[in-house]
C-alpha cells in the first residue's frame, strides 16, 4: 500500500478525553503539516478542560507492543513521545527506541496536566533521565519541567536557565529546546540547546492568548518536520511558527 511508504510520525502518548491536549492533539497537529501518523497509547485519562478525573495506565509489553507493530507497518521517520505515566513504561519504550536508533525521537516531558494533575509518577523521573533521554533527538522541557528534572527551584534569569539545561544535558539527549512560556516579560524566549554547538535563541511577542496542549502542539510539529527530513534548527522553527499562529487565532477568536 503506498500510505505505508509516507512518512510516519509514531505518536507514544496518553489520551485525553477532551481533546485538548494528548494523541488528539499531536495528530490535529502532524496532519496539519501534512504527514501522517501511527499510535502507542500509554495511558487513557478521564479528563474535562478544567479536571483530570481519572488516569489508567495501560501494561508496559501492550505499549511496547503499540509500539513495534506501528513500526512495522509504517515508515516511521521521527517519534513524538509524550505522556509515559510509569517508570515501567518508560523502560519498556526505551527498549523499543533502543531497537531503532536511527529515528529521531523527540520527547516532551509531560510531568503534569495544565490543572496540575500528576501525569507522572514522581519516581520516575529519574527513570526517564537515565533510560529515556540518552535515546533522544530533543527533549523539550517548559522552565516548571526543567527546574523539577534537575531538582532545583524555578529559573529566574537566562543564566539560570542555561545552568539548568547543561545539567539536564548532561544525562545524554542530543538536544534540549528550553521553553520560556512560563516565563515573564513582553518577549518570549526558547533556547536551542546541545552540547557540540552554542545555544540558539528563538525570540517572539508574548501572547495573550491561551490554549491547552501547546507542548503537545510544539513538540509534535517539530517531529512531524523531522519526519520530512528538515534539520533540527529549520524544524524547531517551523513547530514554533505553527504555535505562534495558533495561538493568534485563539487570541482573535
Amino acid at each position: 500500500m503506498a500510505l505505508r511508504q509516507e512518512p510516519h510520525v509514531l505518536v507514544v502518548g496518553g489520551s485525553d478525553s477532551s481533546g485538548g491536549a494528548g494523541v488528539a492533539r499531536d495528530i490535529e497537529t502532524i496532519s496539519a503539516a501534512g504527514v501522517r501518523t501511527c499510535l502507542a497509547v500509554t495511558a487513557v485519562t478521564v479528563q474535562t478542560h478544567d479536571a483530570v478525573m481519572a488516569i489508567h495506565h495501560l501494561q508496559p509489553g501492550l505499549v511496547a507492543d503499540q509500539m513495534r507493530a506501528a513500526l512495522r507497518a509504517n515508515r516511521v521517520s521521527a517519534i513524538k513521545i509524550g505522556m509515559l505515566s510509569t517508570g515501567r513504561v518508560i523502560v519498556a519504550v526505551a527498549a523499543v527506541l533502543s531497537e531503532f536508533p536511527r529515528i529521531p525521537a523527540v520527547l516532551d516531558p509531560v510531568l503534569a496536566s495544565s490543572s496540575g494533575k500528576a501525569l507522572l509518577e514522581a519516581n520516575a523521573i529519574g527513570v526517564m533521565k537515565r533510560n529515556l533521554m540518552p535515546l533522544c533527538h530533543l527533549v523539550t522541557p517548559n522552565l516548571v519541567e526543567l527546574a523539577t528534572l534537575v531538582d532545583s527551584e524555578l529559573a529566574g534569569n537566562d543564566d539560570d536557565i542555561l545552568r539548568q539545561g547543561k545539567r539536564l544535558l548532561a544525562f545524554g539527549p542530543q538536544a534540549l529546546l528550553l521553553k520560556g512560556g512560563h516565563a515573564t516579560g513582553p518577549q518570549s524566549t526558547d533556547i536551542l540547546l546541545s552540547s557540540n554547538q552554542k545555544s540558539i535563541r528563538f525570540e517572539a511577542p508574548r501572547g495573550t492568548g491561551t490554549m491547552r496542549g501547546t507542548g503537545c502542539m510544539l513538540a509534535s510539529a517539530i517531529a512531524a518536520h523531522l519526519a520530512n527530513a528538515r534539520s533540527l534548527h529549520d524544524s524547531v522553527v517551523e513547530g514554533k511558527r505553527f504555535v505562534l499562529n495558533r495561538l493568534k487565532e485563539s487570541s482573535a477568536g
